[in-house]
């Protein structure tokens, strides 16, 4: 390899067979998607992706982290930022995850505002336009959750959100069923800058494996106790030991709630929850690392954490505090 080669190698600018990329056509920049909870912003970075890379359910606020998921292709790389949703905050959590979202507004290229095709456009709506309409960055809406809305649903929602800002871009998907989740990445591309790769190709996920193990738990969570807990649920990984010769990580993590009650919800008769819960988040952990996981849930109660700013920065939930 060349003196030259090495420079655009470590550039990013070489393609997979080894030749330039042209820069004049490459393109490469930070998209930020955001919108109220529960609107799928986590359910289309999978899509796009290829595979789980953000936990997602119906519970609003399921989305704790702000990150980054890169998707790389010859002639583009774009930086995916998935933040939590925005909603007015009834709790010093949700005040840092209001703050963690705005904060990922800041230097991107472009803004994605999903807004649900089956819900009212809202104040809420009107809100986190207001928030972005400012901004130099360029915008796309995108209407999403086609899939279970009716066209009549989707054509009323495209024209209400008209209203809310100049969009660069409308795009209509449903990530669920992949529909048009194509379209979205070529309205991305066309408002992309030129630049190089930011990030080494296959990098995926840029987000540290304690907090990914500790959100495919508190999915989990989620799934199997539904309305009665999700919100006072945080989830701490307090060990991975990884053996590379055998390709084994031993797991140990902390499923915290705020009550006694939340905890023996969690723990179930016998144990029968935390082992069922145990055994899915497993599944999807050794399908997302790639080897065999042996994951260790235990359960505590930490009173009152969701309106402590300290236990909140713990559970790694507040990058915007």
């Amino acid at each position: 390899m060349s003196e030259l080669d090495d420079m655009l190698d470590a550039a990013g600018m070489l393609g997979e067979d080894g030749t330039p990329v042209d820069p004049s056509t490459f393109r490469s920049g930070f998209v930020t998607l955001v919108g109220r909870p529960n609107a799928g912003k986590s359910t289309l970075i999978n899509a796009i992706m290829g595979r789980k890379v953000a936990i997602t359910s119906d519970t609003p606020q399921t989305t704790r982290h702000r990150f980054r998921a890169v998707y790389d292709r010859d002639d583009m790389q774009m930086i995916l930022v998935d933040t939590p949703g925005l909603h007015k905050p009834q709790d010093e959590l949700n005040a840092a995850l209001d703050a963690s979202a705005l904060k990922a507004l800041a230097d991107v290229d472009v803004v994605a505002m999903l807004i649900d095709c089956t819900q009212p456009v809202g104040r809420g709506d009107e809100w986190v336009a207001e928030q972005i309409r400012d901004l130099p960055s360029a915008k796309i809406c995108v209407i999403s959750k086609a899939d279970i809305g009716s066209q009549d649903e989707v054509d009323a929602q495209m024209e209400r959100a008209k209203q809310l800002a100049d969009w660069d871009a409308m795009v209509v998907v449903s990530a669920k069923e992949g529909f048009n989740v194509d379209g979205f990445i070529e309205a991305v591309y066309d408002l992309l800058p030129c630049g190089p790769r930011w990030f080494p190709e296959g990098t995926g996920v840029d987000i540290s494996d304690e907090v990914l193990v500790a959100e495919f738990v508190r999915e989990k969570v989620i799934e199997h106790t539904h309305d009665e807990i999700p919100h006072a649920v945080g989830v701490v990984t307090e060990e991975i030991d990884y053996d590379e010769e055998r390709d084994f990580r031993s797991i140990r993590a902390i499923i915290y709630v705020e009550r006694e009650s939340q905890a023996g919800v969690i723990v179930g008769k016998g144990g029968s929850m935390i082992k069922q819960i145990g055994t899915e988040a497993r599944v999807d952990l050794e399908r997302f690392f790639g080897g065999r996981i042996h994951l260790d849930l235990s359960v505590k109660v930490k009173k009152n954490w969701r309106r402590d700013a300290a236990q909140i920065q713990r559970f790694g939930y507040g990058e915007g505090l």
